[in-house]
């Protein structure tokens, strides 16, 4: 009778374990389906939700069957005590992983919607996610009857070797932190450095800074060289920009006219080419009698610093047909020549060459 009872006793626990780790199956099955649903909606808070809850559904009903069977089983010490320490050590791990998880897809979606483009700052969510799981295995350590006051003096003692150890390391650790935090540069700026590396920043992380250039490599900066770089960033305070394209015409030009004209071929440019700013007014400005024209700036504008590129390209076509079309001239460098004993020394000239 006592053998039926250990077998009925066994088979229940057993079915406890099964049952909940089929239920963990079905749940993370059904949230599966839920987040590629909020993955289409506009804000990412439930896609953090949805995805967090499938992550913990098998952990959570694994966890919950195990502790019926061991209910169930009635275990005896000292073997109830070390199954409870083991379940207790298992729930304080998946807690700090779930905390963890859940803190650094805050973070992720805090920076991603400050920064306003898709990539984000790692640096952040790498901190969090190791400060939350350094809490987490103290707590696992003091729930399993290790005391962590030896611990943390041993970190103490030991934190300050590590930290002379990784001066650089830690160096460029805070002096990413620094970079964030000052909102000077963020990821999605294009940025130009004081050794001439230029393009737009992808992530920071707790190491370094990646900048993509234009050309499509990419370039690894140390964060420690970034804080103290001569660093011109093209998307601060805003993002537009102003484009400046030198034109010089002939002496003999109507500078009202040239005036004129230019304006109208800027206003063009600026309401048909993609990247332009519609409601700016171009602006001409004389500035120099060169050798052989007169040279002036045209100031144009654009949305972002790389549509500069098309912007001057448009205006330059445009700029040469109209010219045309009016008889403005473009002047060409042309030298002339006068000497002073009249023709005889222009024969000598070109008698010797």
């Amino acid at each position: 009778m006592a053998d039926r009872t250990d077998l009925a006793s066994i088979a229940i626990a057993v079915g406890c374990i099964v049952g909940g780790v089929l239920v963990g199956l079905a749940l993370r099955a059904m949230f599966s389906r839920l987040a590629r649903r909020a993955a289409g909606t506009a804000t990412s808070w439930d896609d953090v939700w949805w995805d967090l809850l499938k992550g913990v559904a098998l952990p959570a009903t694994a966890i919950t069957g195990v502790w019926w069977a061991a209910e169930v089983l009635r275990l005896r010490s000292p073997v109830r005590e070390f199954v409870e320490r083991i379940l207790l050590a298992v729930i304080v791990l998946t807690v700090a992983l779930t905390i963890a998880s859940l803190a650094a897809s805050l973070v992720r979606s805090i920076t991603v919607s400050r920064s306003g483009v898709a990539q984000s700052a790692s640096i952040f969510v790498n901190v969090t996610r190791v400060i939350i799981l350094g809490v987490g295995v103290l707590v696992l350590l003091q729930s399993i009857g290790i005391s962590v006051t030896p611990v943390l003096t041993a970190l103490g003692v030991g934190g300050l070797a590590v930290a002379l150890a990784l001066q650089d390391t830690l160096g460029n650790l805070f002096a990413g932190i620094q970079i964030l935090a000052s909102k000077k540069v963020q990821p999605g700026d294009f940025v130009r450095l004081s050794s001439g590396e230029d393009g737009y920043v992808v992530d920071i992380n707790w190491r370094n800074t990646t900048v993509q250039q234009l050309a499509g490599n990419i370039v690894i900066v140390p964060n420690s060289h970034v804080a103290d770089a001569i660093l011109t960033n093209y998307h601060q305070p805003q993002q537009d920009t102003s484009v400046l394209v030198q034109v010089g015409v002939g002496y003999d030009s109507d500078l009202e006219q040239v005036e004129r004209v230019t304006i109208e071929v800027g206003c063009d440019v600026m309401l048909t080419v993609e990247g332009a700013v519609p409601d700016h007014e171009p602006v001409v400005r004389y500035h120099t009698f060169g050798e052989s024209g007169i040279n002036f700036s045209v100031i144009l504008r654009a949305s972002e610093y790389t549509a500069r590129y098309i912007i001057v390209h448009e205006f330059i076509k445009r700029l040469h047909a109209r010219y045309r079309a009016e008889e403005i001239e473009i002047p060409s460098a042309v030298r002339t020549m006068l000497f002073p004993n009249g023709g005889k020394d222009q024969d000598r000239l070109s008698a010797t060459a």
